[in-house]
């Protein structure tokens, strides 16, 4: 059969009862996960310098990062890894798994809405310290301006000082720019973003036997 069904299908069916993915869907990603490592059974970062829309992306290093960091293989462990079996991979994948709002009850619904921004925190947490700091979100920010090329890196600087005081204002209060602000912890994180709808800003789009992150 090929690339396609390389792994044992009882695998499959594990995964997709491990992390929600439909058999089918893990066979998109198992083939896409061979394309990228270049049909070996392990991901090195170096194998996601295949993915074009990652090329320009003002972010790329931390989503890069993201799939090898351990907080997010759902092991409660810390640290980094230097490669990853394909199972990590669809772990790291079903964060972004399209969901059934309809299907899901109230609980349901928070704890996976919880679990993506849990996620994000994670990738913009560098450091693993618990919070968002001041330079990871000026970096943050300072890359998602100047990279779109419409002002100077000293007007992006500014504009990220000024947004991080104003993300401190919603989390502590009124601040001058001389004050100290420990950083973004993620209690903090979900009260700033209470009113985006994550689950329609982050998943993955299945079409013609591909996929995609949106």
């Amino acid at each position: 059969m090929g690339t396609l069904f390389s792994a044992p299908d009882d695998h499959f069916q594990d995964l997709s009862e491990k992390t929600g993915f439909s058999p089918e869907q893990i066979q998109i990603l198992h083939k896409r996960f061979k394309q990228l490592s270049n049909e070996e059974d392990l991901l090195r970062r170096d194998d996601f310098n295949n993915i074009p829309d990652l090329a320009c992306n003002p972010i790329r290093t931390q989503i890069i990062e993201a799939f090898f960091d351990k907080r997010n293989f759902r092991q409660n462990a810390v640290g980094s890894v230097e490669e990853i079996s394909f199972e990590q991979f669809v772990v790291v994948m079903s964060h972004f798994r399209p969901v059934p709002l309809h299907n899901m009850t109230e609980e349901q619904r928070e704890r996976m809405r919880r679990e993506k921004l849990r996620f994000l925190f994670n990738m913009h947490d560098t450091d693993n310290d618990g919070t968002i700091t001041l330079e990871e979100y000026k970096h943050v920010v300072e890359e998602l301006l100047s990279r779109s090329g419409a002002i100077g890196k000293e007007t992006a600087k500014g504009i990220a000082d000024a947004a991080m005081l104003e993300v401190a204002s919603i989390t502590v209060g009124r601040m001058n720019p001389e004050d100290f602000y420990e950083g973004i912890t993620f209690d903090h994180f979900l009260k700033i973003l209470k009113d985006i709808e994550i689950e329609t800003k982050m998943h993955i789009r299945f079409q013609n036997n591909a996929c995609a992150l949106c």
